[in-house]
Protein backbone atom coordinates (compact mmCIF):
# COMPACT_ATOMS: atom_id res chain seq x y z
CA UNK A 1 0.00 0.00 0.00
CA UNK A 2 1.24 3.47 -0.88
CA UNK A 3 -0.01 6.20 1.41
CA UNK A 4 -0.70 9.20 -0.78
CA UNK A 5 -1.24 12.75 0.37
CA UNK A 6 -4.87 12.48 -0.75
CA UNK A 7 -5.61 9.22 1.12
CA UNK A 8 -3.85 10.53 4.23
CA UNK A 9 -5.82 13.76 4.11
CA UNK A 10 -9.13 11.92 3.67
CA UNK A 11 -8.47 9.52 6.55
CA UNK A 12 -7.28 12.32 8.84
CA UNK A 13 -10.54 14.13 8.08
CA UNK A 14 -12.58 11.01 8.95
CA UNK A 15 -10.75 10.61 12.26
CA UNK A 16 -11.12 14.29 13.17
CA UNK A 17 -14.84 14.30 12.28
CA UNK A 18 -15.27 11.36 14.66
CA UNK A 19 -13.03 12.80 17.37
CA UNK A 20 -14.20 16.43 17.60
CA UNK A 21 -17.60 15.65 19.19
CA UNK A 22 -15.89 13.20 21.57
CA UNK A 23 -13.47 15.96 22.61
CA UNK A 24 -16.36 18.33 23.33
CA UNK A 25 -18.19 15.61 25.29
CA UNK A 26 -15.06 14.89 27.35
CA UNK A 27 -14.62 18.57 28.21
CA UNK A 28 -18.32 18.84 29.12
CA UNK A 29 -17.96 15.94 31.54
CA UNK A 30 -14.82 17.50 33.04
CA UNK A 31 -16.63 20.82 33.35
CA UNK A 32 -19.27 19.14 35.53
CA UNK A 33 -16.58 18.46 38.13
CA UNK A 34 -15.36 22.05 37.85
CA UNK A 35 -18.91 23.36 38.38
CA UNK A 36 -19.39 21.14 41.44
CA UNK A 37 -16.08 22.34 42.90
CA UNK A 38 -16.84 26.03 42.40
CA UNK A 39 -20.44 25.90 43.64
CA UNK A 40 -19.63 23.75 46.69
CA UNK A 41 -16.67 25.99 47.47
CA UNK A 42 -18.99 28.98 47.76
CA UNK A 43 -20.77 27.27 50.66
CA UNK A 44 -17.56 26.73 52.62
CA UNK A 45 -14.24 24.90 52.76
CA UNK A 46 -15.78 21.85 54.47
CA UNK A 47 -18.28 21.35 51.65
CA UNK A 48 -15.53 21.81 49.08
CA UNK A 49 -13.34 19.25 50.85
CA UNK A 50 -16.24 16.77 51.06
CA UNK A 51 -16.91 17.04 47.32
CA UNK A 52 -13.18 16.71 46.53
CA UNK A 53 -12.76 13.58 48.67
CA UNK A 54 -16.02 12.12 47.38
CA UNK A 55 -14.90 12.66 43.79
CA UNK A 56 -11.58 10.96 44.55
CA UNK A 57 -13.61 7.92 45.65
CA UNK A 58 -16.30 7.64 42.97
CA UNK A 59 -14.44 8.76 39.84
CA UNK A 60 -12.01 5.77 39.76
CA UNK A 61 -14.97 3.38 40.13
CA UNK A 62 -16.85 5.21 37.39
CA UNK A 63 -13.84 5.11 35.05
CA UNK A 64 -13.45 1.38 35.66
CA UNK A 65 -17.08 0.87 34.60
CA UNK A 66 -16.52 3.12 31.56
CA UNK A 67 -13.61 0.90 30.57
CA UNK A 68 -15.61 -2.30 30.93
CA UNK A 69 -18.43 -0.91 28.81
CA UNK A 70 -15.93 0.25 26.17
CA UNK A 71 -15.53 -3.43 25.39
CA UNK A 72 -18.74 -3.07 23.36
CA UNK A 73 -17.40 -0.49 20.89
CA UNK A 74 -15.00 -2.76 18.91
CA UNK A 75 -17.79 -5.31 18.41
CA UNK A 76 -20.18 -2.65 17.12
CA UNK A 77 -17.59 -1.07 14.81
CA UNK A 78 -16.47 -4.42 13.36
CA UNK A 79 -20.05 -5.59 12.80
CA UNK A 80 -20.74 -2.26 11.11
CA UNK A 81 -17.78 -2.86 8.81
CA UNK A 82 -19.30 -6.25 7.97
CA UNK A 83 -22.72 -4.59 7.42
CA UNK A 84 -24.16 -7.06 9.95
CA UNK A 85 -26.62 -4.75 11.69
CA UNK A 86 -28.57 -7.58 13.33
CA UNK A 87 -25.39 -8.66 15.14
CA UNK A 88 -24.98 -5.08 16.37
CA UNK A 89 -28.45 -5.24 17.92
CA UNK A 90 -27.68 -8.50 19.70
CA UNK A 91 -24.33 -7.37 21.12
CA UNK A 92 -25.74 -4.03 22.31
CA UNK A 93 -28.59 -5.87 24.04
CA UNK A 94 -25.99 -8.01 25.80
CA UNK A 95 -24.23 -4.78 26.75
CA UNK A 96 -27.45 -3.54 28.33
CA UNK A 97 -27.74 -6.78 30.30
CA UNK A 98 -24.14 -6.31 31.46
CA UNK A 99 -24.81 -2.67 32.38
CA UNK A 100 -27.57 -3.59 34.84
CA UNK A 101 -25.46 -5.51 37.40
CA UNK A 102 -22.50 -3.16 36.89
CA UNK A 103 -24.70 -0.16 37.66
CA UNK A 104 -26.08 -1.71 40.83
CA UNK A 105 -22.57 -2.78 41.81
CA UNK A 106 -21.54 0.86 41.64
CA UNK A 107 -24.64 1.79 43.65
CA UNK A 108 -23.76 -0.67 46.42
CA UNK A 109 -20.10 0.34 46.50
CA UNK A 110 -20.95 4.01 46.97
CA UNK A 111 -23.14 3.11 49.95
CA UNK A 112 -20.65 0.83 51.70
CA UNK A 113 -17.40 2.78 51.80
CA UNK A 114 -16.98 3.14 55.56
CA UNK A 115 -13.87 0.87 55.64
CA UNK A 116 -12.22 3.00 52.94
CA UNK A 117 -13.05 6.24 54.75
CA UNK A 118 -11.60 4.72 57.93
CA UNK A 119 -8.43 3.85 56.04
CA UNK A 120 -8.22 7.38 54.65
CA UNK A 121 -8.57 8.78 58.18
CA UNK A 122 -11.11 11.33 56.97
CA UNK A 123 -11.78 14.38 59.11
CA UNK A 124 -14.88 13.56 61.23
CA UNK A 125 -16.27 17.02 60.49
CA UNK A 126 -16.62 16.36 56.76
CA UNK A 127 -17.26 12.61 56.90
CA UNK A 128 -21.08 12.89 57.12
CA UNK A 129 -21.03 15.20 54.10
CA UNK A 130 -18.88 12.76 52.11
CA UNK A 131 -21.23 9.89 52.96
CA UNK A 132 -24.28 11.98 52.02
CA UNK A 133 -22.65 13.10 48.77
CA UNK A 134 -21.81 9.52 47.77
CA UNK A 135 -25.25 8.20 48.73
CA UNK A 136 -26.90 10.85 46.58
CA UNK A 137 -24.57 10.13 43.70
CA UNK A 138 -25.02 6.35 44.02
CA UNK A 139 -28.50 6.56 42.47
CA UNK A 140 -26.94 7.68 39.20
CA UNK A 141 -24.78 4.59 38.66
CA UNK A 142 -27.57 2.32 37.30
CA UNK A 143 -28.40 5.06 34.78
CA UNK A 144 -24.88 5.87 33.62
CA UNK A 145 -23.91 2.27 32.85
CA UNK A 146 -27.00 1.87 30.65
CA UNK A 147 -26.09 5.18 29.00
CA UNK A 148 -22.59 3.84 28.29
CA UNK A 149 -24.02 0.75 26.57
CA UNK A 150 -26.13 2.90 24.25
CA UNK A 151 -23.17 5.22 23.72
CA UNK A 152 -21.26 2.23 22.33
CA UNK A 153 -24.09 1.72 19.82
CA UNK A 154 -23.89 5.22 18.34
CA UNK A 155 -20.14 5.81 18.62
CA UNK A 156 -19.30 2.32 17.38
CA UNK A 157 -21.31 3.13 14.24
CA UNK A 158 -19.34 6.39 13.83
CA UNK A 159 -22.10 8.69 15.13
CA UNK A 160 -20.39 10.72 17.86
CA UNK A 161 -22.42 13.95 17.81
CA UNK A 162 -25.41 12.64 19.84
CA UNK A 163 -23.25 11.97 22.92
CA UNK A 164 -21.70 15.43 22.54
CA UNK A 165 -25.11 17.13 22.47
CA UNK A 166 -26.41 15.08 25.41
CA UNK A 167 -23.26 15.80 27.44
CA UNK A 168 -23.63 19.54 26.83
CA UNK A 169 -27.29 19.37 27.89
CA UNK A 170 -26.20 17.51 31.02
CA UNK A 171 -23.70 20.25 31.82
CA UNK A 172 -26.31 22.96 31.26
CA UNK A 173 -28.80 21.19 33.57
CA UNK A 174 -26.20 20.44 36.25
CA UNK A 175 -25.73 24.14 37.04
CA UNK A 176 -29.35 25.04 37.95
CA UNK A 177 -29.96 21.70 39.72
CA UNK A 178 -26.80 22.28 41.76
CA UNK A 179 -28.02 25.80 42.54
CA UNK A 180 -31.39 24.56 43.80
CA UNK A 181 -30.05 21.67 45.90
CA UNK A 182 -26.82 23.19 47.24
CA UNK A 183 -28.26 26.54 48.30
CA UNK A 184 -31.84 25.46 49.02
CA UNK A 185 -34.07 27.23 46.49
CA UNK A 186 -37.72 26.76 45.45
CA UNK A 187 -38.69 25.10 48.71
CA UNK A 188 -35.76 22.68 48.92
CA UNK A 189 -33.67 22.51 52.06
CA UNK A 190 -30.05 23.66 51.51
CA UNK A 191 -27.87 20.55 51.20
CA UNK A 192 -24.46 22.12 50.69
CA UNK A 193 -21.87 19.87 49.05
CA UNK A 194 -24.18 16.86 49.48
CA UNK A 195 -26.46 18.44 46.88
CA UNK A 196 -23.74 18.01 44.23
CA UNK A 197 -24.09 14.24 44.53
CA UNK A 198 -27.85 14.33 44.08
CA UNK A 199 -27.53 16.79 41.19
CA UNK A 200 -25.07 14.46 39.46
CA UNK A 201 -27.58 11.61 39.77
CA UNK A 202 -30.32 13.77 38.26
CA UNK A 203 -28.04 14.61 35.33
CA UNK A 204 -27.10 10.94 34.81
CA UNK A 205 -30.76 9.90 34.61
CA UNK A 206 -31.55 12.80 32.27
CA UNK A 207 -28.68 11.75 29.99
CA UNK A 208 -29.99 8.17 29.97
CA UNK A 209 -33.53 9.28 29.06
CA UNK A 210 -32.23 11.46 26.22
CA UNK A 211 -29.95 8.66 25.01
CA UNK A 212 -32.80 6.14 25.02
CA UNK A 213 -35.05 8.50 23.04
CA UNK A 214 -32.35 9.13 20.47
CA UNK A 215 -31.33 5.46 20.29
CA UNK A 216 -34.90 4.35 19.55
CA UNK A 217 -35.01 6.63 16.49
CA UNK A 218 -31.43 5.71 15.55
CA UNK A 219 -32.21 2.01 15.89
CA UNK A 220 -35.19 2.28 13.55
CA UNK A 221 -33.17 4.13 10.90
CA UNK A 222 -30.18 1.79 11.06
CA UNK A 223 -32.15 -1.44 11.39
CA UNK A 224 -30.05 -2.80 14.24
CA UNK A 225 -33.05 -4.18 16.13
CA UNK A 226 -31.86 -3.14 19.59
CA UNK A 227 -35.39 -2.16 20.63
CA UNK A 228 -37.28 -4.59 18.41
CA UNK A 229 -36.94 -8.16 19.61
CA UNK A 230 -35.18 -8.14 22.96
CA UNK A 231 -33.30 -11.35 23.76
CA UNK A 232 -32.20 -12.52 27.19
CA UNK A 233 -28.62 -12.78 28.42
CA UNK A 234 -26.42 -14.96 26.22
CA UNK A 235 -23.33 -16.20 28.00
CA UNK A 236 -21.07 -16.50 24.91
CA UNK A 237 -21.70 -12.89 23.82
CA UNK A 238 -21.62 -11.57 27.39
CA UNK A 239 -18.39 -13.43 28.05
CA UNK A 240 -16.81 -12.02 24.89
CA UNK A 241 -17.68 -8.44 25.89
CA UNK A 242 -16.43 -8.98 29.45
CA UNK A 243 -13.17 -10.57 28.23
CA UNK A 244 -12.58 -7.51 26.07
CA UNK A 245 -13.90 -4.83 28.42
CA UNK A 246 -12.58 -6.01 31.79
CA UNK A 247 -8.90 -5.51 30.86
CA UNK A 248 -9.77 -2.02 29.57
CA UNK A 249 -11.49 -1.16 32.86
CA UNK A 250 -8.59 -2.56 34.87
CA UNK A 251 -6.06 -0.63 32.75
CA UNK A 252 -7.88 2.63 33.39
CA UNK A 253 -8.27 1.85 37.10
CA UNK A 254 -4.56 0.94 37.37
CA UNK A 255 -3.54 4.25 35.80
CA UNK A 256 -5.92 6.34 37.92
CA UNK A 257 -4.93 4.54 41.13
CA UNK A 258 -1.27 5.21 40.33
CA UNK A 259 -1.91 8.95 40.45
CA UNK A 260 -3.86 8.53 43.69
CA UNK A 261 -0.97 6.63 45.31
CA UNK A 262 1.54 9.25 44.16
CA UNK A 263 -0.68 11.97 45.66
CA UNK A 264 -0.71 10.10 48.99
CA UNK A 265 3.10 9.80 48.98
CA UNK A 266 3.50 13.50 48.18
CA UNK A 267 0.94 14.52 50.83
CA UNK A 268 3.53 14.11 53.57
CA UNK A 269 6.01 16.52 51.97
CA UNK A 270 4.01 19.71 52.48
CA UNK A 271 0.90 21.62 51.44
CA UNK A 272 2.65 23.78 48.84
CA UNK A 273 4.23 20.73 47.20
CA UNK A 274 0.83 19.01 47.09
CA UNK A 275 -0.75 22.12 45.56
CA UNK A 276 1.96 22.44 42.89
CA UNK A 277 1.67 18.74 42.04
CA UNK A 278 -2.12 19.01 41.71
CA UNK A 279 -1.85 22.07 39.45
CA UNK A 280 0.64 20.40 37.10
CA UNK A 281 -1.38 17.18 37.06
CA UNK A 282 -4.64 19.00 36.34
CA UNK A 283 -3.05 20.94 33.48
CA UNK A 284 -1.63 17.71 32.02
CA UNK A 285 -5.04 16.03 32.39
CA UNK A 286 -6.75 18.80 30.43
CA UNK A 287 -4.34 18.45 27.50
CA UNK A 288 -4.76 14.66 27.66
CA UNK A 289 -8.46 14.97 26.75
CA UNK A 290 -7.63 15.56 23.07
CA UNK A 291 -5.39 12.51 22.43
CA UNK A 292 -7.76 10.39 24.53
CA UNK A 293 -10.68 11.38 22.31
CA UNK A 294 -8.62 10.71 19.19
CA UNK A 295 -7.75 7.25 20.51
CA UNK A 296 -11.47 6.49 20.90
CA UNK A 297 -11.98 7.57 17.29
CA UNK A 298 -9.06 5.33 16.26
CA UNK A 299 -10.74 2.36 17.95
CA UNK A 300 -13.82 2.91 15.79
CA UNK A 301 -11.89 3.43 12.54
CA UNK A 302 -9.64 0.40 13.06
CA UNK A 303 -12.60 -1.78 14.08
CA UNK A 304 -14.69 -0.67 11.10
CA UNK A 305 -11.89 -1.36 8.62
CA UNK A 306 -11.22 -4.74 10.20
CA UNK A 307 -14.89 -5.60 9.85
CA UNK A 308 -14.70 -4.71 6.16
CA UNK A 309 -11.61 -6.88 5.77
CA UNK A 310 -9.75 -3.78 4.58
CA UNK A 311 -6.22 -4.43 5.83
CA UNK A 312 -4.82 -1.48 3.89
CA UNK A 313 -7.47 0.72 5.50
CA UNK A 314 -6.38 -0.44 8.96
CA UNK A 315 -2.78 0.57 8.21
CA UNK A 316 -3.93 3.92 6.81
CA UNK A 317 -6.11 4.63 9.88
CA UNK A 318 -3.22 3.87 12.23
CA UNK A 319 -0.72 5.97 10.28
CA UNK A 320 -3.16 8.90 10.00
CA UNK A 321 -4.14 8.74 13.67
CA UNK A 322 -0.54 8.67 14.84
CA UNK A 323 0.31 11.61 12.58
CA UNK A 324 -2.51 13.71 14.07
CA UNK A 325 -1.70 12.73 17.64
CA UNK A 326 2.03 13.46 17.26
CA UNK A 327 1.26 16.95 15.93
CA UNK A 328 -1.03 17.55 18.92
CA UNK A 329 1.60 16.17 21.33
CA UNK A 330 4.26 18.54 19.99
CA UNK A 331 1.82 21.46 20.19
CA UNK A 332 0.79 20.61 23.77
CA UNK A 333 4.41 20.14 24.82
CA UNK A 334 5.41 23.50 23.34
CA UNK A 335 2.42 25.21 24.96
CA UNK A 336 3.21 23.83 28.42
CA UNK A 337 6.89 24.69 28.09
CA UNK A 338 6.41 28.27 26.91
CA UNK A 339 3.43 29.22 29.09
CA UNK A 340 3.93 27.04 32.17
CA UNK A 341 4.14 30.02 34.54
CA UNK A 342 1.03 31.67 33.11
CA UNK A 343 -0.86 28.36 33.35
CA UNK A 344 0.12 27.98 37.01
CA UNK A 345 -1.04 31.55 37.71
CA UNK A 346 -4.56 30.58 36.59
CA UNK A 347 -4.79 28.25 39.59
CA UNK A 348 -3.15 30.28 42.37
CA UNK A 349 -1.46 33.54 43.28
CA UNK A 350 0.99 31.89 45.72
CA UNK A 351 4.41 32.67 44.22
CA UNK A 352 6.10 29.62 45.76
CA UNK A 353 3.42 27.28 44.44
CA UNK A 354 3.57 28.94 41.01
CA UNK A 355 7.33 28.42 40.82
CA UNK A 356 7.12 24.76 41.88
CA UNK A 357 4.16 24.02 39.61
CA UNK A 358 5.82 25.61 36.59
CA UNK A 359 8.87 23.42 37.24
CA UNK A 360 6.74 20.27 37.36
CA UNK A 361 5.02 21.28 34.13
CA UNK A 362 8.34 20.82 32.34
CA UNK A 363 8.04 17.12 33.16
CA UNK A 364 4.43 17.16 31.93
CA UNK A 365 5.64 18.77 28.69
CA UNK A 366 8.35 16.11 28.41
CA UNK A 367 5.96 13.15 28.59
CA UNK A 368 3.36 14.57 26.17
CA UNK A 369 4.70 12.54 23.23
CA UNK A 370 4.98 9.33 25.28
CA UNK A 371 1.51 9.83 26.74
CA UNK A 372 -0.04 10.51 23.34
CA UNK A 373 1.68 7.49 21.79
CA UNK A 374 0.60 5.10 24.53
CA UNK A 375 -3.04 6.21 24.49
CA UNK A 376 -3.24 6.07 20.69
CA UNK A 377 -1.61 2.62 20.60
CA UNK A 378 -4.15 1.49 23.20
CA UNK A 379 -6.96 2.79 20.99
CA UNK A 380 -5.61 0.88 17.99
CA UNK A 381 -5.26 -2.35 19.97
CA UNK A 382 -8.80 -2.05 21.33
CA UNK A 383 -10.05 -1.73 17.77
CA UNK A 384 -8.26 -5.04 17.12
CA UNK A 385 -9.93 -6.57 20.22
CA UNK A 386 -6.51 -6.86 21.86
CA UNK A 387 -6.82 -5.73 25.48
CA UNK A 388 -5.26 -8.31 27.83
CA UNK A 389 -1.62 -7.85 26.82
CA UNK A 390 -1.94 -4.03 26.85
CA UNK A 391 -3.30 -4.25 30.41
CA UNK A 392 -0.31 -6.35 31.52
CA UNK A 393 2.06 -3.92 29.82
CA UNK A 394 0.37 -1.05 31.63
CA UNK A 395 0.85 -2.75 35.00
CA UNK A 396 4.51 -3.40 34.21
CA UNK A 397 5.20 0.15 33.02
CA UNK A 398 3.35 2.04 35.76
CA UNK A 399 3.56 -0.10 38.87
CA UNK A 400 6.77 -2.10 38.31
CA UNK A 401 8.81 0.71 36.75
CA UNK A 402 7.29 4.19 37.09
CA UNK A 403 6.18 4.06 40.73
CA UNK A 404 9.37 2.41 42.12
CA UNK A 405 11.53 4.96 40.27
CA UNK A 406 9.35 7.79 41.57
CA UNK A 407 9.50 6.50 45.13
CA UNK A 408 13.29 6.00 45.06
CA UNK A 409 13.97 9.44 43.59
CA UNK A 410 11.22 11.28 45.45
CA UNK A 411 11.44 10.02 49.02
CA UNK A 412 14.82 8.27 49.44
CA UNK A 413 18.50 9.08 48.96
CA UNK A 414 19.33 5.62 47.58
CA UNK A 415 20.34 7.04 44.17
CA UNK A 416 20.25 10.83 44.53
CA UNK A 417 19.26 13.21 47.33
CA UNK A 418 15.46 13.03 47.73
CA UNK A 419 13.86 15.07 44.96
CA UNK A 420 10.34 15.28 46.40
CA UNK A 421 7.55 15.71 43.86
CA UNK A 422 10.05 16.04 41.00
CA UNK A 423 11.24 12.50 41.65
CA UNK A 424 7.73 11.14 41.21
CA UNK A 425 7.36 13.07 37.97
CA UNK A 426 10.59 11.51 36.71
CA UNK A 427 8.94 8.18 37.50
CA UNK A 428 5.85 9.21 35.54
CA UNK A 429 7.99 10.11 32.53
CA UNK A 430 9.77 6.74 32.76
CA UNK A 431 6.51 4.79 33.18
CA UNK A 432 4.69 6.51 30.32
CA UNK A 433 7.71 6.16 28.03
CA UNK A 434 7.95 2.44 28.81
CA UNK A 435 4.21 2.03 28.20
CA UNK A 436 4.48 3.86 24.87
CA UNK A 437 7.38 1.67 23.72
CA UNK A 438 5.69 -1.60 24.70
CA UNK A 439 2.26 -0.71 23.31
CA UNK A 440 3.67 0.61 20.02
CA UNK A 441 5.72 -2.58 19.72
CA UNK A 442 2.53 -4.56 20.27
CA UNK A 443 0.79 -2.64 17.46
CA UNK A 444 3.70 -3.27 15.08
CA UNK A 445 3.79 -6.95 16.04
CA UNK A 446 0.04 -7.34 15.44
CA UNK A 447 0.28 -5.62 12.06
CA UNK A 448 3.17 -7.82 10.93
CA UNK A 449 1.85 -11.11 12.28
CA UNK A 450 -1.89 -10.88 11.76
CA UNK A 451 -2.49 -7.95 9.38
CA UNK A 452 0.37 -7.85 6.87
CA UNK A 453 -0.16 -5.79 3.76
CA UNK A 454 -0.63 -7.81 0.55
CA UNK A 455 2.49 -7.94 -1.60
Amino acid sequence: MTITAKSLRQECKRILVLAMPIIVAQFAQTANGFVDTVMAGRVGPDDLAAVAVGAAVWVPVFLFLVGVMQGLTPFVSQYRGQQDHSAIGVVVQQGLWLALPLGWLGFLLMRNLDPLLDLMDVDPVIRPMIVGYLKGLSWGFPAITLFLALRALTEGMSYTKPVMVISLIGLAVNIPVNYVLIYGKFGFEPMGGVGCGWATSVVMWLMLVLMVLYSIVFDQKQGTGVFQKFVGPRLPELGAVIRLGLPIGLSIFIEVSLFCVIALFIAGIGAQVVASHQIALNAASMTFMIPLSLSLALTVRVGTNLGKGDVAGVHLSIFSGLAIILVIAIFNSSLMTLFRTQIAMIYTDDLVVIEMASGLMLFAALFQISDCLQVSANGVLRGMKDTTWPMLMTVLAYWCLGLPIGYCLGLTDWILPAMGARGFWVGLVAGLTAAAIMLCWRVIWRLRRTLPLPA
